[in-house]
């Protein structure tokens, strides 16, 4: 199962703009090419996490910063998918934080190669990454509604459940009362069901964003 570039946006909080943006090559290479697909776009959730790192770094540096930083990890030899680092935003610079079960982190912007000390950041955390958008916890966007690259290839899902919450919040649109949707799903309940419909209103409304930096 992949991410269509809508979901990706909603899930990672990064603007669809962005995502066209960080695939193209401006000289060293994109920032993100997906992976599963380049047209239309389709998105892995290993390309999910990265894209969330990006999108919550963007909130304190420079896109420059980032490409600076992506060049140093090369740099150093190293060539993961890029959702395997935790990139964290430092003052006016970027750090790769508890690599390789090290617990220090080391500077790939301001003085590459410099170690130091750090706070991760938990990128599966809820954030606003602009004024008037909130992206929800990535495993639970919901109470009710959960995403877990082991259930449905990753696509949110009933919490406890492998029903899609686009398949419930399909039937509720369709006149069916929450209550009675364990009638089609048992076990998922009239609460489950309203948050399946408040996901899908959420990324059915996600902001393209005007910012594509």
């Amino acid at each position: 199962m992949a991410y269509s570039t809508r979901m990706a946006a909603a899930l990672s909080g990064a603007t669809t703009g962005q995502l066209r943006s960080w695939r193209q090559d401006r000289g060293n290479g994109p920032i993100l090419c997906p992976e599963l697909a380049a047209k239309p776009a389709l998105y892995s959730f290993r390309d999910v996490l990265a894209l969330r790192a990006f999108a919550i770094l963007r909130q304190d540096v420079s896109l420059q910063k980032i490409r600076k930083a992506l060049a140093t990890l090369k740099r150093f030899g190293e060539f993961e998918h890029l959702s395997s680092y935790s990139l964290v935003a430092e003052g006016d610079s970027i750090v790769l934080a508890g690599h390789n079960n090290d617990d220090h982190a080391t500077d790939l912007v301001k003085h590459p190669g410099q170690r130091v000390i750090a706070t991760m950041e938990d990128i599966l955390r809820e954030f606003a990454p602009r004024a008037g958008v909130v992206v929800p916890h990535l495993l639970r966007p919901k109470q009710h509604v959960s995403v877990d690259p082991e259930t449905q290839g990753g696509q949110p899902v009933i919490t406890g459940t492998r029903v899609p919450f686009d398949a419930v919040a399909e039937l509720v649109e369709d006149g069916i009362p929450p209550e009675e949707i364990a009638d089609y799903y048992p076990g998922v309940t009239a609460e489950a069901a309203r948050d399946a419909v408040s996901f899908a209103l959420y990324v059915d409304s996600y902001s393209p964003g005007p910012r594509a930096a």
